[in-house]
């Protein structure tokens, strides 16, 4: 677990959040040295079937790309002794983070009010699709919905295509990020302070950062950006282009780089045409400088062309399928993928020289760490026994009303109430 080199040494995190952008969140700060408690109702946080592939039974690779290091405990929480037992977490804790419908921890006792009164240096990390207030308010979100809701999807796409969804769940993820930038910064507030506050963090408010340049250009001059394929906006040629051995990612960002760019393909003469002198030029007549290059480039080797281009100081990349980008050696340099214990994973993109982020356990069964919490929180070994079981497949399932519980992954009750 944590050690005391790292830079969040000595952070409590109560991790009350599901599926994506919470689970994310608090393992990018795990890895760098908070203490997070995953909390998973009885039935499991609803990822863990969200496969195949699993890389063990019952927990999917969706599930295990997102919890590694992570103490992970199951309580019921709509029961009175699961909430006795959040709020003995809640005392101890720096951060929470949860990703609730609107309204459901008021609903377990656990209103902004007493949050502000009991646990006054709780910084609390909420999220939501929304937000909790305005006219959508409370509206549960999820990733696509935010895409297609917020205008990423209008813009993803071929312009003669129907909106498409970007193929990662990019709002989550960033949600996720932002997420960490938030508790970071309302952590740093509370040395001066003493105080917590909320970090109010919308899958909305995220789509719709996401949208430069396209706000930009709509806020600048009305007109509703079209979809371009792989191509940029407002710069040319950025763009995919097919070569003799595969395809090919150019970024031509400036004139210079254009006139490098077609004295390699031997034709120096275009970068003097008026119609492609300058970027605003290549715009213009995108159509006819495409389909110029894209005829140069038909003629050319992949690599061969791309490192002649490097020389040059031309950007340009292959483009990468999934496993080539997780086998590339710059990839692996950068410690982009990491092993430990038979864990396989994506690597923390957080670098810091003096304390790194590090892999220390891979992620944990359901309800794994239960009785080391609850041993933690001054319960003793009579109400250890009294609050947990398992049921009777021999699933770990925390039941701390007393009763076993068993549910199938994603099918308890709390599953409507994520965001």
């Amino acid at each position: 677990m944590p050690t005391a080199a790292a830079a969040l040494a000595g952070i409590r995190i109560v991790d009350l959040s599901r599926v994506l952008a919470g689970p994310l969140c608090t393992q990018l700060l795990a890895d760098h040295g908070a203490d997070v408690i995953k909390v998973e109702p009885p039935g499991g946080d609803e990822t863990r079937g969200w496969g195949p592939p699993f890389v063990s039974e019952g927990t999917s690779a969706y599930f295990a790309g997102l919890n590694r290091n992570k103490r992970n405990i199951a309580l019921d929480l709509r029961s009175a002794e699961g909430q006795a037992v959040l709020a003995r977490l809640l005392a101890g804790a720096d951060v929470l983070v949860e990703n609730f419908k609107a309204g459901t921890l008021a609903r377990w006792g656990f209103g902004d009010d007493r949050l502000r009164q009991e646990f006054p240096r709780l910084v609390h990390c909420r999220i939501t699709g929304f937000g909790v207030d305005g006219p959508r308010g409370a509206t549960p979100g999820y990733d696509a919905i935010l895409q297609a809701y917020a205008g990423l999807m209008s813009v993803n796409g071929e312009a003669e295509g129907p909106a498409l969804r970007v193929g990662v769940p990019i709002v989550d993820m960033v949600t996720g990020i932002l997420s960490v930038s938030g508790i970071l910064l309302a952590l740093s507030e509370r040395e001066r302070s003493g105080r917590g506050q909320l970090v109010d963090n919308a899958l909305l408010d995220t789509a719709v950062s996401l949208l430069h340049p396209h706000s930009a250009t709509w806020l600048a001059s009305g007109t509703v950006p079209e979809r371009t394929g792989s191509a940029h906006p407002t710069i040319a040629p950025y763009d995919t282009f097919t070569t003799r051995t595969g395809p090919l990612f150019l970024g031509v960002g400036n004139d210079r780089q254009f006139r490098s760019l077609v004295a390699v393909l031997g034709r120096p003469s275009l970068a003097d045409d008026h119609r492609f002198a300058s970027n605003p030029d290549r715009v213009i007549n995108r159509a006819e400088l495409s389909a110029i290059i894209g005829a140069l480039l038909a003629e050319h080797d992949r690599e061969d062309l791309r490192a002649r281009l490097l020389e040059r100081g031309v950007p340009s990349s292959p483009v990468h399928d999934v496993g080539e980008t997780l086998t590339d050696p710059q990839v692996l340099h950068r410690g982009m993928v990491v092993e430990h214990d038979g864990y396989r994973g994506v690597g923390n993109p957080i670098k810091l020289t003096r304390t790194p982020a590090t892999v220390r356990i891979p992620p944990r069964d359901r309800g794994a760490d239960t009785r080391e919490v609850l041993r933690e929180l001054g319960y003793d070994d009579a109400d250890i026994d009294r609050l947990t079981r398992g049921d009777a497949d021999q699933r770990s399932c925390a039941s701390v009303d007393g009763h076993a519980v068993s549910h199938h992954p994603g099918r308890d009750g709390q599953r409507d109430e994520s965001t």
